[in-house]
């Protein structure tokens, strides 16, 4: 019987006592890749917004945030020993408050492939949530993944309310904002601390900055927008409107037959 490979984690095991690695960088800046690279180097778990897509219990946390209210970090990363994308990556100046001894990693991209690529993605689902179709949306992706309209709430105040002030579709302001973060990131971490650091650079980089061996496996280079938690959605939604419209259709073809079945009778 063949054995399943199993992928070799340097670090792998050690114990979790608080963030280790803060991500500064946006959201769709490789972040998925970049949280699959850090848990294969051992930094795991790492908080992604796919974290709180499987955890809606910690939306309060970041709602409070998002107001200016104090939050107990170490109790919301107790599990976590890396942080990348959004939400975290907001509250970067103060999460290094908070975990004095932790590294920055500021993941960049080219902004306009990283405009293009938010407004396919997350910016797609605060529309639909906005449209005149927003109750059945919603309804769908409640029974889909229960809590997940908590979360776009959030996502809607914190990243286009409190980050790009209503105005994303104005994309040389979005980009602008999107450089912005980058350059402020830049300013206030400590040189020693940072790492400003694309995920097309692979392996090495981020290996040497972390003081970890490079691992024996390929970087790995996810498709975001396939696993984009809000295009799965989507996905799933459509499906299932699919398998009600074709079991509509089988149920209204059977009627007509049925009638005309027993009109045949009649006569």
């Amino acid at each position: 019987m063949s054995q399943e490979k199993m992928v070799p984690q340097p670090g792998a095991g050690r114990k979790v006592d608080g963030l280790k690695i803060i991500g500064a960088g946006f959201g769709r800046t490789g972040t998925r890749s970049l949280k699959e690279a850090l848990e294969i180097l051992g930094f795991g778990p790492c908080y992604h917004m796919v974290e709180a897509f499987e955890h809606p219990e910690h939306v309060p946390t970041w709602n409070a945030a998002t107001r200016g209210e104090p939050v107990d970090w170490t109790k919301l990363f107790r599990d976590y020993q890396a942080t990348v994308d959004w939400p975290a990556c907001t509250f970067y100046k103060q999460l290094m408050d908070t975990y004095p001894d932790a590294k920055v990693l500021l993941s960049v991209r080219d902004p306009e492939k990283w405009y293009e690529s938010v407004s396919s993605t997350i910016y797609q689902v605060s529309r639909r949530s906005s449209s005149p179709f927003a109750p059945l949306f919603m309804l769908l992706m409640r029974l889909i993944r229960p809590g997940v309209t908590e979360i776009v709430s959030m996502v809607n105040r914190l990243i286009w309310q409190g980050t790009f002030q209503q105005r994303f579709e104005d994309k040389e302001y979005a980009i602008s904002v999107f450089n912005q973060h980058n350059e402020e990131v830049k300013n206030y971490v400590p040189p020693e601390k940072l790492l400003v650091y694309s995920v097309k650079e692979g392996w090495e980089p981020l290996c040497s900055f972390l003081d970890v061996p490079v691992p024996d496996v390929p970087f790995p280079h996810l498709n975001d927008r396939e696993n984009f938690p809000g295009n799965q959605i989507r996905r799933l939604a459509r499906a299932r409107m699919v398998r009600t419209a074709s079991v509509a259709a089988v149920a209204i073809v059977a009627f007509l037959l049925l009638r005309g079945v027993m009109r045949r009778k009649r006569r």
